[in-house]
């Protein structure tokens, strides 16, 4: 099977969940080629593994003007039908206004580029992540070109303009959906036919456990730690007015942040206006493994976040066995089970956040309790290897022309399965 990604940008430091997909479909013998609308900037290049998936990414911008020309016109002479209707599904899901219309224009042009390339490679299917502006582009590029394409639903943006982006038009015209959570599927379906519920499925994002050291907790924690990108809609705001209460019970408490983002500046300023400079340290993006050694050295991990899908720096968090205190938002309770293996509290309470934060720093057996449940519960639904797996056989089956159940299963897989249990066993058995 050789199939093709698409991103809005690729890699991106943020978004190491679509590298280790792209990675474990590539394991199990696909052959994926990976393209990008724009070209990652050097700030996301905090590991070997994304330089090497940069290296090997095709990106649409900047175009050349000639080649842009040529895969346009080569299109139109060789397939003038499809061309044609591809002109009209982007006027017709155009935004409105002069500006939508512009955008559309650019949109149809990075399509031509892309079909020219996926012709060429003689890819069968495109599949694309994050459905707004890639979405677009990925819908007139599969109608140009006359092949399959399918896209993984997360939330929370393209529910808050799912006119705009037309995500009715791109479900109902998609080979299959994959939803990150019942909730991503539930708000999709809004916008979907009723005869295309079926072909929308439930793919987690998911992590390797193997790869994370469980936390040992003994006790007073004092450590917590943040990651994400540094935007006000994380809720950084609100986490930063918990601390300065827990400050006056605990003056050596610390939050490490990492992550960076438009918001950075004003958080910075925030946190000296509020007297916390000595309590908050700013560390930027880091590598995968740098991450891993973030979380050895945390007692409990906070998101206060106000949109999420089913965030995956939790689920590294958990595999992690640190706690976690999360916002009671979207699909995350699929993942947290409130006062099970963490806490969920209302968004923006920062009231509930600090008391949450508190009990788990006073108590080190509830904080391994935690830990230890959190462990299980990804190792059970977010294990990246049976998810890619269940991507695997749901991709496989649809492009066979069948239909898989909502939560395909993955135990066919038993070639990529034994391996990855193999590498699980040797590296807690201390073998190499």
């Amino acid at each position: 099977m050789r199939i093709a990604y698409l991103t809005g940008q690729y890699p991106r430091a943020t978004d190491t969940f679509i590298q280790r997909e792209v990675a474990g479909l590539r394991e199990l013998g696909v052959e994926v080629y990976t393209f990008s609308i724009r070209r990652t900037g050097d700030e996301h290049m905090v590991g070997s593994e994304q330089k090497l998936e940069r290296d090997r990414t095709f990106y649409i911008l900047p175009p050349n003007p000639i080649n842009l020309l040529l895969s346009h016109l080569s299109l139109l002479l060789t397939s003038p039908k499809r061309y044609l209707q591809a002109v009209k599904l982007a006027w017709s899901t155009s935004q409105p206004g002069l500006q939508g219309a512009l955008y559309q224009f650019f949109y149809f042009l990075e399509a031509g580029v892309l079909t020219k390339q996926i012709k060429q490679r003689q890819i069968v299917h495109l599949h694309n992540h994050i459905v707004e502006a890639s979405g677009t582009v990925a819908m007139l590029a599969a109608q140009m070109g006359g092949f399959t394409y399918s896209f993984t639903l997360h939330g929370q943006h393209i529910f808050f303009r799912p006119y705009q982006w037309r995500l009715d038009e791109k479900i109902k015209r998609a080979l299959f959906v994959c939803c990150i959570s019942h909730y991503a599927r539930s708000q999709g379906m809004i916008f979907a036919p009723a005869d295309k519920w079926n072909r929308m499925h439930i793919i987690h994002c998911g992590i390797d456990p193997a790869l994370f050291d469980v936390v040992s907790h003994s006790k007073l924690g004092k450590r917590l730690l943040f990651l994400g990108r540094l935007v006000l809609e994380k809720g950084l705001p609100i986490l930063l007015e918990s601390l300065t209460v827990l400050k006056q019970k605990y003056p050596d408490i610390l939050l490490t942040v990492v992550g960076d983002g438009l918001d950075r500046e004003k958080l910075e300023q925030l946190t000296a206006q509020l007297g916390l400079s000595k309590n908050v340290n700013y560390v930027g993006y880091k590598s995968q493994a740098e991450v891993r050694d973030y979380f050895q050295q945390t007692d409990v991990f906070v998101m206060p976040s106000f949109a999420e899908g089913i965030p995956v720096v939790l689920m590294e968090a958990m595999a992690s066995g640190v706690p976690v205190v999360a916002t009671q938002i979207a699909g995350v309770s699929e993942l947290v089970k409130d006062d099970v293996n963490g806490y969920l509290v209302p968004p923006a309470d920062a009231v509930s956040l600090t008391e949450c934060i508190e009990k788990l720093l006073v108590d080190h057996k509830l904080r391994a309790v935690f830990g230890t449940a959190g462990r299980a519960k990804v190792e059970k639904d977010f294990n990246i290897h049976h998810e890619v797996a269940r991507l695997h056989r749901l991709m496989t089956s649809a492009l066979q022309g069948h239909v898989e159940p909502i939560r395909p299963d993955y135990q066919d897989s038993q070639v990529f399965l034994t391996k990855y249990e193999i590498v699980t066993t040797s590296k807690h058995s201390g073998l190499t």
